[in-house]
């Protein structure tokens, strides 16, 4: 409800409009009242598996790893055997290296107060970051993460994987693009289904023996993408990886399953979740 001063705003900001603005005549909100920018994150997540038929696996536990319980993990990947993350939320957001024994912080680059740090991937020595809305990539040396170049995009970024030449990005929708990481120009997109029906909210991606992985957010699992037609060929179920009171304590602080890493060199697969109090290393399905 307005109150009589808001009243009194709203009519100045609709009747005082310059003629040279096509938004003249218009009601303008004054701060505070703008509504909130829309985002892919504002849909509901779809009610997968939409299919009964397609193989589902339950994940299960190698060994688990320390994971920083105030990490809003946005992306992981492995380079050189290290685990390099990438974390969220503005004001908060860096790309780090952690010690994947202990869950310490060996190194990190902070970004931008008002950037919010999304999916990562290494092609070569570089390390390719993504934001939220600003439509800005940042570059990094992946050994020492120093900033060496940047990027633009349209529209949302959210995960970021490679096969070693190719870039793969998710924007929330159904849709991943395939993105030449010299000029980050996109060359085409995947359509994501499962039988006949699309599937959306796909995050953080990671490429494992071909297979295009994604965690599909708000939900607890990983859906294994073929990227020749986008059909999903299995789903790995994450659920059962916390305990109940680490899934409370999570769901409570607003954390949720994210984060893929594949180790090529080692065949070993890790997987974790926004404010997860552990990274774990899984069986890789085959």
């Amino acid at each position: 409800m307005l109150t009589r001063g808001m009243a009194v705003v709203l009519c100045f900001a609709a009747c005082s409009g310059d003629a040279s603005d096509t938004n003249a005549g218009a009601a303008v909100l004054p701060p505070g009242m703008q509504p909130a920018p829309q985002s892919n994150a504002d849909a509901r997540p779809p009610a997968i598996p939409f299919d009964t038929t397609t193989p589902r696996t339950t994940a299960r536990v190698i060994r688990s790893f320390p994971h920083d319980t105030a990490a809003y993990t946005q992306g992981l990947a492995i380079f050189r055997g290290r685990l390099l993350e990438s974390t969220g939320r503005l004001a908060l957001s860096d790309v780090r290296e952690v010690d994947l024994t202990t869950g310490t912080i060996r190194r990190r680059t902070a970004l931008a107060p008002t950037e919010f740090g999304e999916g990562i991937a290494v092609v070569g020595e570089r390390l390719y970051q993504l934001t939220w809305h600003g439509g800005l990539g940042h570059i990094y040396n992946a050994a020492t993460l120093a900033p060496i170049d940047s990027f633009t995009y349209a529209g949302e970024g959210w995960g970021l994987a490679t096969d070693g030449r190719t870039l793969y990005m998710s924007d929330g929708t159904s849709r991943i693009r395939v993105v030449d990481p010299v000029g980050f120009h996109e060359q085409r997109t995947i359509q994501v289904r499962e039988t006949d029906s699309t599937v959306w909210m796909l995050n953080e991606l990671e490429w494992v023996r071909g297979e295009l992985w994604a965690n599909v957010y708000e939900t607890d699992l990983i859906a294994r993408i073929d990227p020749a037609t986008g059909h999903i060929v299995g789903w790995i179920d994450v659920g059962n990886l916390l305990t109940g009171a680490e899934r409370e304590d999570v769901a409570k602080r607003g954390g949720v399953a994210n984060g893929i890493a594949f180790d090529s060199v080692r065949n070993r697969l890790f997987v974790t979740g926004k404010l997860w109090p552990r990274v774990f290393e899984i069986d890789v399905p085959r």
